[in-house]
């Protein structure tokens, strides 16, 4: 496939990932207005927790494979760890629909430093999603070499929010009423 070939494949996407990117953050900030008066039949916190422990598991194998030249292995595992971000924003969105938010009860350091976790988390959880996109249609559009300048920044951007929402669960759970 040629360059110009690419450019316009990349393109074709692009308008789709600018609505995607604006609208999966703007739905979930309103959906947050949004309370549903019903009990779910499990507590969520720790299954999405786990969604996200698994998902950082995911792009490091996606990550082994690529650099070990497994590019089917890869392939399959970078649409799994989608599934699972997209799994984990549902199971998200139905926790905060349903129950109130949790304060965090820590004080001192450990105050500042869940503060920090988390507001770099949410920043990044959303700054994600645009490089996340981006990487996986250069990626199906076969334009390889501008899909690896992407994935450089992608990989660490994604990484960092699954390990931090694991965190953040960590350092919260003790608060859950």
């Amino acid at each position: 496939m040629s360059n110009s070939q690419n450019t316009l494949d990349d393109k074709k996407y692009n308008k789709l990932i600018v609505i995607l990117s604006i609208v999966i953050p703007v739905a979930v900030a309103a959906l947050f207005g949004i309370k549903i008066d019903a009990e779910l039949p499990v507590f969520l916190p720790p299954i999405y927790a786990t969604v996200n422990a698994i998902t950082a598991f995911v792009l490091i194998l996606a990550f082994i494979a690529i650099q070990n030249k497994k590019i089917k292995l890869h392939e399959r595992l970078m649409k799994f760890a989608i599934i699972l971000s997209v799994l984990f924003l549902l199971m998200y969105i139905a926790y905060h629909m349903t129950s109130d938010s949790t304060k965090f009860g820590g004080e001192g350091i450990a105050k500042y430093l869940y503060y920090f976790i988390l507001i770099t988390h949410i920043l990044l959880s959303i700054a994600v999603i645009p490089f996340v996109l981006i990487t996986y249609v250069r990626a199906i559009t076969n334009n390889i070499e501008k899909h690896k300048k992407i994935a450089k920044i992608t990989f660490p951007l994604w990484l960092y929010v699954a390990i931090t929402g694991v965190v953040v669960y960590i350092m919260i759970s003790p608060y859950y009423v």
